[in-house]
């Protein structure tokens, strides 16, 4: 039996809550190396690695935005589906203060304000995805439909390269 201590976020404590079985992924992290970074330590596909991304509109209404991380979102399209003028990253304390989570860290579960969340239709086609576990250089693993189910997204087609 493994004695590593994997760190108690509040996105863990959310799994652990609905009993969801999850992988514990820690790896090296590297300032501004995001999904390249990460997949390549763990040696898995970027693809299945998933970004959470704090963004917000013209009225500076946050929402969370979940993508594949070899792929872009396309915030053009995601403000027509929204209905808004425009979708724009927020200012990393901004998305800070928004998720409770430090930007390279965050995650989609446990976020400190309650937000609308954007996930990218596609990511429930694959079998295990890779999503950050609240702390820099943590990500866990887990079935998609996990997160389909608590998180409750508005399924989006906004990837763009």
């Amino acid at each position: 039996m493994s004695t590593e201590k994997f760190p108690v976020t509040p996105a863990i404590r959310v799994l652990r809550e609905r009993n969801v079985v999850f992988s514990h992924h820690p790896y090296q992290y590297e300032e501004h190396g995001g999904t390249s970074t990460s997949s390549r330590e763990l040696g898995v596909d970027e693809h299945a690695v998933i970004k959470t991304l704090i963004m917000e509109d013209e009225q500076k209404r946050p929402l969370i935005v979940l993508m594949h991380g070899d792929f872009e979102v396309s915030t053009k399209n995601l403000a027509r589906i929204m209905g808004v003028k425009t979708i724009t990253p927020c200012a990393p304390d901004v998305a800070n203060r928004h998720s409770g989570y430090m930007v390279g860290g965050t995650s989609p579960f446990g976020t400190r304000k309650p937000m609308p969340v954007y996930m990218e239709r596609s990511i429930l086609t694959l079998p295990k995805i890779y999503v950050n576990g609240g702390k820099r250089g943590y990500l866990v693993g887990l079935d998609p439909k996990h997160m389909e189910q608590i998180l409750k997204p508005t399924l989006v087609d906004v990837a763009t390269r």
